[in-house]
């Protein structure tokens, strides 16, 4: 598969490479006016679907944000739309109480600057 490019030409920057997306991290939140109890009704429907996903192999990483105000997920897609396609089966997406950022991860790309021979540095 070819190495995607940054163009930096028009900034005068040059062009980085950017990483092949190997995963999609998905930030949750509620959607402002949603309730604590509302959704505290659903949070055992979206446990055992989080679970199930997780088992499935479908979600790599879970976590609570530090500042209390929802979730993260490592979402094993190659692609935005496909983390959303996993993310909108779960009952709390379904609801609509929640909102999510989708952002595509991969490799770091700075670490190529390590595989270039020394005699070449």
């Amino acid at each position: 598969m070819p190495q995607q490019t940054q163009s930096g030409a028009a900034s005068g920057v040059p062009s980085i490479p950017t990483p092949r997306t190997t995963a999609v991290l998905v930030i949750e939140t509620a959607k402002p006016g949603v309730t604590a109890p509302q959704i505290m009704a659903i949070i055992p429907a979206e446990i055992r679907a989080t679970v199930k996903l997780y088992l499935d192999g479908k979600i790599r990483e879970w976590y609570s944000r530090g500042d209390g105000k929802g979730v993260i997920f490592l979402v094993d897609a190659k692609t935005e739309d496909e983390a959303r396609a996993i993310m909108e089966t779960l009952p709390l997406a379904k609801e609509e109480l929640i909102d999510h950022d989708y952002i595509p991860v991969g490799p770091l790309m700075a670490l190529r600057a390590l595989m270039v021979p020394v005699a070449q540095q």
